[in-house]
């Protein structure tokens, strides 16, 4: 099944023909919604089956971002940069609630002086029951679905920083408004044979720059589940960014308008509006590339915008 917001937060499935309204079997609208069905799947899943395949889709539907959850956690680092790297220790952060956007939205750049702002493609999985400390070998047990999600990444100069294994901290720089567009869909975990081997893409006006498997995985899901929920509580519908590779990352900039697509997800586009309509050089940030694969710096460390 795929579980979709669209229009003004109504709950709805994505079938091959459309979008199906299942407001009538959820309490509430929006996020609540999605708690509800999230909470009570297993009993509502004959009436959603039948649902989809007898209900008329929804004219003119427009798809929102389907959760908006109460907590955005995320693996830093958990890539191995199609192999170059070894697993370095775990790690991971936060980003706000108001990061984020839906497919159609659009991503503003804030007035900041960063050196680059980066878009990051990610599997976003979400959690099904709430709990904390979960084990490995439970982990699995606790995802619902999948989503497609980016990321966005302000590179400031002089960022990094020392990070304390015992916190999840917010990240200031990947936390500004528009920051976590979220989309198309939830997609039912029974759906997805492999988390860990789906083909993540992004595009930018058409130019694909990311095109790697999440079997390059660092720490694997289950792994990751473990070590987030071993800090912070976590309740249904929130989510947890596994992290990317960073070999296809490139510069957001004004007029951008930017595609993720996973296998067996799908995929939704957005666009960029920068008041100060900075820019870059095009294409795939190879500096950071290297950086990354390397070890030797932190991302968009050598990167700073053009020349007016």
């Amino acid at each position: 099944m795929k579980f979709v917001l669209y229009n003004d937060d109504h709950p709805g499935i994505l079938t091959d023909a459309g979008v199906v309204d299942i407001g009538a079997l959820c309490q509430g609208s929006g996020h609540a919604a999605i708690v509800h069905l999230i909470s009570n799947y297993d009993d509502l899943k004959s009436e959603i089956e039948t649902r989809a395949v007898e209900g008329a889709p929804v004219e003119g539907a427009a798809l929102r971002a389907p959760l908006r959850p109460d907590k955005i956690l995320c693996m830093g680092g958990n890539f191995r940069e199609f192999g170059a790297r070894e697993p370095a220790p775990m790690w991971g952060f936060k980003k706000s609630l108001h990061t984020v956007l839906g497919p159609g939205g659009t991503v503003a750049l804030p007035e900041v002086d960063a050196n680059i702002f980066h878009h990051e493609a990610e599997l976003v999985l979400v959690f099904g029951k709430g709990c904390r400390d979960i084990p490995a070998s439970e982990a699995m047990e606790y995802v619902f679905g999948y989503t497609a999600g980016v990321d966005v990444s302000a590179r400031m100069p002089g960022g990094g920083g020392g990070r304390d294994p015992g916190i999840l901290p917010v990240a200031e720089h990947k936390s500004h408004a528009t920051f976590c567009p979220l989309g198309p869909c939830i997609v039912t975990k029974d759906e997805i044979a492999d988390p860990e081997k789906l083909q993540v893409t992004l595009s930018v006006d058409g130019e694909l720059r990311v095109d790697y498997n999440t079997d390059d995985l660092a720490h694997s899901i289950a792994r990751s589940i473990e070590y987030v929920t071993g800090i912070e509580e976590v309740s249904a519908g929130d989510v947890l960014l596994i992290g990317t590779n960073h070999q296809g990352l490139g510069a957001m900039q004004d007029g951008d308008t930017i595609e993720i697509g996973i296998e067996g997800v799908g995929s939704f586009s957005f666009s960029v509006s920068d008041p100060l309509k900075r820019r870059w050089k095009r294409g795939i940030d190879e500096d950071t590339a290297r950086d990354i694969r390397e070890g030797t710096g932190g991302p968009g460390r050598l990167v700073r915008p053009l020349p007016a």
